[in-house]
């Protein structure tokens, strides 16, 4: 009996399935850079902090989905952010200590007030005893410019007054860059004590009553 022709044998192994040739090989989606991982990355470097840390999150939680490009830019986000929160806190960390060593809301003796700081007081009371020491870029209603020496013992209520304004007035043109009879400032000055010290026994102050000034009067010429 004859025997049924075999089959014939395909020549070469057939090919893989269209689907096993792109195993492996990323997806248009995953070639893209998330637009979320961009945004945040974008939005860390002017130091938007909330924004960019929303957008970092959502970013991660995409990329771990879809297997899309930009894990290294929400990475990237956080740790700006990260930098820019280590930076303001330390800055009002610094502002804070600046502030207190230099009194600034304290409330002192007049005696107490150094020259070139700035302070809050009612500057057409009868008798000025107590200020509160204000931020010079902050608006404040005088500031003490000068100490200056004057041997006041033994004189009247009148000649104290002359000699002081006399002597306030010197430094005043200094510090101010005007004349004291040409300035729309008033001055002040406050005795400390009689006798002439080497560090000076009258405080010369300047203010505008019922203007708040905005930063040291030192050369503003006014």
């Amino acid at each position: 009996m004859t025997q049924p022709p075999s089959p014939i044998q395909p020549a070469r192994p057939s090919l893989p399935s269209a689907e096993s040739w792109l195993e492996g090989v990323p997806t248009p989606a995953q070639q893209k850079q998330d637009r979320y991982a961009v945004a945040a990355f974008v939005t860390s470097l002017p130091g938007l902090v909330p924004v960019a840390l929303v957008l970092a999150g959502i970013a991660l939680r995409r990329i771990k989905r879809t297997g899309a490009r930009g894990k290294g830019l929400a990475y990237g986000a956080l740790a700006i952010t990260l930098c820019w929160v280590i930076a303001t806190s330390v800055a009002v960390g610094l502002n804070l200590y600046g502030e207190r060593k230099a009194g600034i809301g304290r409330t002192v003796g007049i005696a107490e007030v150094r020259v070139e700081q700035c302070f809050d007081a009612d500057l057409e009371a009868e008798t000025l005893r107590l200020v509160r020491i204000q931020d010079c870029a902050i608006a404040h209603t005088g500031e003490a410019y000068a100490k200056v020496r004057a041997n006041l013992a033994g004189l009247s209520a009148e000649e104290t007054q002359t000699v002081a304004t006399q002597q306030c007035a010197t430094a005043f043109k200094t510090f101010v860059g005007k004349p004291y009879e040409q300035s729309e400032l008033d001055m002040y000055y406050v005795v400390l004590e009689d006798h002439a010290v080497a560090d000076g026994n009258v405080l010369c102050l300047v203010g505008m009553p019922g203007t708040r000034l905005t930063g040291s009067m030192r050369g503003s010429q006014r």
